[in-house]
C-alpha cells in the first residue's frame, strides 16, 4: 500500500498553487493510499478539504472564490505536511487538527475519546421532536458521553435543560470538561464518573440518550486502521456488542419521568439488538442525513417490558 511519494517524484507541492489544487492533490493521495473515511467525512475530497481549510485558518463551507486563492510558500509547506501525516499515520483528520463538529458545534477531541459522528446529532438538532415536547425537557442524561458532544449539544438546543454527562473513563471526562468550558455551559452541564447508572443519585430524567460501546469482538478485529487510534473502551463490548446496551435498557425505566424517552445507538449491532429486545416495541429512527442503528423507547414501553420480565 502506498504511504509516501516516490523519492524520484518532484516535491509534492511543485506545480500546486491554489486551495483547490491542494484539495485535489490531497484527495488523490488519500485515494491511492487506500485511506478509510468515516470519522466526520465519508470521502477523500471532503477529508482533504477539511485539513486544507484548517491549516489555512479558514472556516467551512468556503466561499466559492476562496478555492482559487493562491497559497504562500510557507502555507504550501504546512498544508503538504498535514496531508502527508494523514497518509503516514492513518489517524482520523479530527485527531490531527484536534477538533470535530457535531450538531453544528465545534468540539475538542483527541485519542482519549471517539471522534463524534453519531446520527443522533440530527435528533438533537430537532430537539427530540416529535417524540417528546421539547418544552418539557428539563433534565437530560448522556450516558457513555466520551467528548460530551451529545449532552452538550442537548444543552445548546434545549437552553432551559440541565444535563448530566457520564462516562467510566476519567480521560474521556477530562475532554468532556474541556468542551463544557468551551461552550460556557458550566452552570447547566456537569460530568460524573459512572459505570452506566452506578454512581448516579436518584435523579429522574426526561431524556436519556447514549452512544455506548457496541462493537462485537469479531467486527472489532476487522476495523480499518483509523479506528485503532480511538479508545478501545469506547468501541468494544462483550455479548455480541450489547453488554453495555442491555444495562442501559434494563435500568432506564427507573430513571425516566413519565413521558420520558430513551435513545440508544447500537450501529452495526442493530440486528442483535432487535433480537435481544424482541419483547420491546423498539422504534428504529430514520435520519435525513444518513445513519442508522438508533432505537427509541418511551418510559411507559420500558415499564411494560419490565413488568413482563417480572
Amino acid at each position: 500500500m502506498e504511504t509516501a511519494e516516490s523519492s524520484s517524484d518532484p516535491h509534492p507541492a511543485e506545480g500546486l498553487s491554489s486551495v483547490v489544487d491542494f484539495v485535489r492533490w490531497g484527495a488523490s493521495r488519500f485515494t491511492r493510499a487506500g485511506l478509510h473515511f468515516g470519522h466526520g467525512t465519508d470521502n477523500a475530497v471532503d477529508e482533504a478539504l477539511l485539513l486544507v481549510a484548517h491549516e489555512l485558518g479558514l472556516s467551512l463551507p468556503l466561499p466559492p472564490e476562496f478555492f482559487s486563492a493562491r497559497l504562500t510558500s510557507v502555507e504550501k509547506g504546512r498544508v503538504t505536511r498535514l496531508l502527508e501525516r494523514r497518509v503516514a499515520e492513518r489517524r482520523p483528520a479530527a485527531y490531527l487538527i484536534g477538533e470535530a463538529w457535531f450538531a453544528g458545534l465545534s468540539f475538542a477531541v483527541d485519542e482519549r475519546v471517539l471522534v463524534p459522528r453519531s446520527p443522533i446529532a440530527e435528533l438533537v438538532e430537532a430537539r427530540f421532536e416529535p417524540w417528546i415536547d421539547p418544552d418539557r425537557i428539563i433534565r437530560v442524561l448522556d450516558l457513555c458521553t466520551g467528548s460530551g458532544c451529545i449532552g452538550i449539544a442537548c444543552a445548546h438546543y434545549l437552553p432551559h435543560a440541565r444535563v448530566d454527562l457520564t462516562d467510566i473513563s476519567e480521560d474521556a471526562l477530562a475532554v468532556a470538561d474541556t468542551n463544557i468550558c468551551r461552550h460556557h455551559l458550566e452552570d447547566r452541564v456537569r460530568s460524573i464518573r459512572s459505570d452506566v447508572y452506578d454512581a448516579l443519585d436518584e435523579e429522574l430524567y426526561d431524556v436519556i440518550v447514549s452512544n455506548p460501546p457496541y462493537v462485537a469482538r469479531e467486527e472489532f478485529e476487522l476495523l480499518p486502521e483509523e479506528f485503532l487510534h480511538e479508545p478501545e473502551i469506547g468501541l468494544l463490548a462483550a455479548d455480541a456488542g450489547l453488554a453495555v446496551v442491555k444495562r442501559i435498557v434494563e435500568g432506564a425505566a427507573k430513571r425516566l419521568r413519565p413521558g420520558g424517552i430513551l435513545v440508544v445507538e447500537v450501529g452495526s449491532s442493530e440486528l442483535a439488538a432487535a433480537e435481544a429486545f424482541s419483547s420491546l416495541p423498539l422504534s428504529w429512527l430514520e435520519f435525513d442525513r444518513g445513519g442508522a442503528g438508533v432505537f427509541l423507547l418511551t418510559c411507559e414501553q420500558l415499564a411494560t417490558g419490565e413488568e413482563r420480565r417480572e
